[in-house]
């Protein structure tokens, strides 16, 4: 592997765990919402999938050029709405959104599960950082030993 695809896997990783936290704080954020903005319902957790970039592209060298998209690394799949996981239910009949028995549906959002997804990518993109770090060190002792 070359360093610059050393480099180009360390930062589509670096792009991939910033997604994964954009989604974990917008499920934070949305852990109280009982109505989606077309009203069907509570919010509905978002779960982030990710696809090795070399699987997800066949025509990768393509799509690097046209798009910037990483050829090595990871990319960013989809990022779905977990249907797997109920929702909670809450007695609170003054609540415009209760039903008849006085229940209001709420987000299937876990603040712990939500903390521990956070947590992995936090320690996954320190993890990318510390590559990119060994890569640039690497670099640059190429550059000094062909310097002299």
């Amino acid at each position: 592997m070359s360093l610059l695809s050393a480099l180009s896997a360390s930062a589509s990783g670096l792009q991939a765990q910033r997604v994964r936290m954009d989604v974990v704080s917008g499920n934070v954020a949305n852990i109280d919402t009982t109505r989606s903005p077309d009203g069907s319902g509570p919010y509905k957790r978002k779960v982030v999938r990710f696809s090795s970039a070399a699987d997800a592209l066949p025509f990768s060298q393509v799509v690097q050029k046209f798009t910037g998209q990483a050829t090595q690394g990871v990319v960013l799949a989809q990022v779905t709405t977990d249907d797997t996981t109920p929702t909670r239910q809450q007695y609170d009949p003054t609540s415009p959104d209760a039903n008849a028995d006085g229940f209001v549906e709420l987000p299937n959002v876990d603040l712990v599960t939500e903390m521990t997804d956070l947590t992995s990518a936090n320690r996954s993109y320190q993890a990318n950082v510390t590559v990119l770090n060994a890569v640039k060190q690497m670099a640059l002792r190429a550059l000094d030993i062909g310097s002299r």
